[in-house]
């Protein structure tokens, strides 16, 4: 990486935040098994409203509905992925944003080459790991399932190239969080160890990416924010947490008392 980009300001993602509370999107998650619980705790401790609806029909209908879709490929099946195809065809149909969460890409073949087709959908955003992003763009790139192998700054290319190709917002996090239109750069610094200790973090953080892409205006910028918003939550969380078990109850409500003093 040739140059470092600009951070993204409190105030641009206190406008966000304030902006997420006042629409209150309902977000379609059809995420992993795993998380599901942990992803609409915090959606609704953003003040959004979370829905899991996985039948094919059903998620066809809700998504017409919903403000935003999450596609998240963790616990993928194929039943599951027919689900997923015929969500993501009503959204585009009825003009409403769903984002990519290509857990574990790269590395078994199913998933991959699902996510590879879903990318002719025109994503509105996509939330991934370094080895995920460079998997997603067809460069060299693999993870240990959802771990990934490589820094975040070693796949802002991809993910530029990635966004240039897609039409894409893309989100590459990790140590520094780095989100990219394929023009504009912007970094997200912050967060805390602790976060990769407790499963669900990347998860809810594509759900939250989703949400924020559902706002009017620069997605560039709210989604940075959604990136932003997570990772100052994490840091209050970690200065009262002891550990991973009292740290998601501390995240949880850093989440709800978020405001434009804390983010500056």
């Amino acid at each position: 990486m040739n140059y470092q980009p600009d951070p993204v300001s409190g105030a641009i993602v206190a406008e966000s935040l304030a902006l997420f509370r006042q629409h209150a999107p309902l977000v379609h998650c059809m995420t992993n098994d795993v998380v599901q619980t942990f992803t609409a705790n915090v959606l609704l401790a953003l003040g959004a409203s979370p829905a899991m609806v996985i039948d094919a029909e059903e998620a066809a209908q809700f998504s017409a509905i919903a403000d935003a879709l999450l596609i998240n490929v963790g616990t993928l099946t194929r039943d599951r992925a027919s689900a997923m195809r015929a969500a993501i065809d009503a959204a585009v149909q009825a003009q409403k944003p769903w984002t990519l969460d290509p857990v574990a890409v790269g590395g078994l073949r199913f998933r991959s080459e699902f996510c590879q087709a879903l990318l002719l959908q025109r994503p509105r955003a996509i939330r991934a790991n370094a080895s995920e992003i460079l998997a997603l763009a067809q460069q060299v790139g693999q993870g240990r399932g959802v771990d990934s192998l490589h820094d975040s700054a070693a796949a802002l290319s991809a993910a530029q190239q990635l966004a240039r190709s897609s039409g894409a917002v893309v989100a590459v996090t990790g140590v520094v969080d780095y989100v990219t239109d394929g023009e504009r750069t912007l970094a997200v610094p912050g967060g805390s160890a602790l976060m990769t200790r407790v499963v669900g973090t990347g998860c809810a953080l594509s759900a939250v990416v989703a949400a924020f892409a559902a706002l009017p205006g620069d997605s560039l910028q709210h989604i940075a924010s959604a990136c932003r918003v997570i990772s100052c939550a994490g840091e209050r969380a970690t200065a009262t947490a002891s550990g991973p078990g009292s740290f998601i109850p501390a995240f949880l409500d850093a989440l709800w008392q978020l405001d434009a003093e804390a983010l500056q």
